[in-house]
């Protein structure tokens, strides 16, 4: 079966910027998505458009495919109790925030008592990346997955 629109898609990966491992799935579950519902990086999405199950390939990603440019005057203040995922908050920690859109990375650049100053970039703007990619899986998505706009199950979306 070759990846395309509204199928589930399992896969494995390792996630490098130049010799840097910045992280990997080894070990556990595949990560599950809806091929052709923007459910993962662009340009990683295109990529992965007409494998086959088995596959196992390496590609780079420009960043522009990617997280996007880093804009350097993309920084807010904020006040300090609406991050979340850490306590004391210090330079280059990475804290999630709510906004308008879901919940966002952010990365802390200065913190006092009550505010904090962040970076809005993702931490991975303005970087190419490259992923080692195999494909664990693929299976035509359900009404209800394709509704949803996201695969269900083990490595996708629980309800």
């Amino acid at each position: 079966m070759s990846i395309a629109d509204n199928q589930v898609v399992q896969f494995n990966y390792t996630l490098r910027h130049g010799e840097e491992l910045i992280e990997t799935s080894a070990g556990k579950d595949p990560i599950s998505y809806l091929h052709g519902h923007g459910n993962v990086i662009p340009g990683l999405e295109k990529a992965m458009e007409g494998k086959e199950v088995g596959a196992e390939f390496e590609v780079t990603v420009p960043s522009a495919d990617a997280y996007g440019d880093r804009h350097e005057n993309r920084t807010q203040e904020v006040p300090v109790k609406h991050l979340q995922g850490g306590k004391r908050w210090k330079p280059g920690m990475i804290a999630m925030i709510q906004t308008e859109q879901g919940m966002r990375q952010v990365t802390i650049i200065k913190s006092g008592l009550k505010r904090a100053i962040v970076d809005l970039n993702h931490p991975l703007s303005g970087k190419d990346l490259t992923f080692n990619i195999e494909i664990v899986e693929a299976r035509e998505a359900t009404d209800d997955e394709i509704a949803h706009g996201h695969a269900h199950g083990v490595g996708g979306h629980h309800h």
